[in-house]
């Protein structure tokens, strides 16, 4: 699924865990754009982050392997 553009704060769920992710970062480098993704539970503080690579497409942009669950109502 893709969103016009992906922000900060926004909450996507790892499709393979099921785990919920917060975007904490958006950076450009050269021709790509990458999110850092932090854990969005009790454990965020001692877990590492996750840097995807953000996928543009004509419908918008979407993080590969993630779903953005703010659309629908079960996160």
């Amino acid at each position: 699924m893709s969103v016009k553009a992906i922000q900060l704060g926004q909450v996507w769920r790892n499709d393979a865990s099921g785990q919920n992710f917060l975007v904490t970062k958006l950076y450009s480098e050269v021709f790509a754009q990458f999110a850092m993704l932090r854990h969005a539970d009790a454990t965020a503080a001692t877990t590492d982050t996750v840097r995807i690579k953000v996928q543009k497409t004509p419908e918008g942009a979407t993080l590969p392997g993630y779903t953005f669950t703010q659309d629908s109502q079960d996160f």
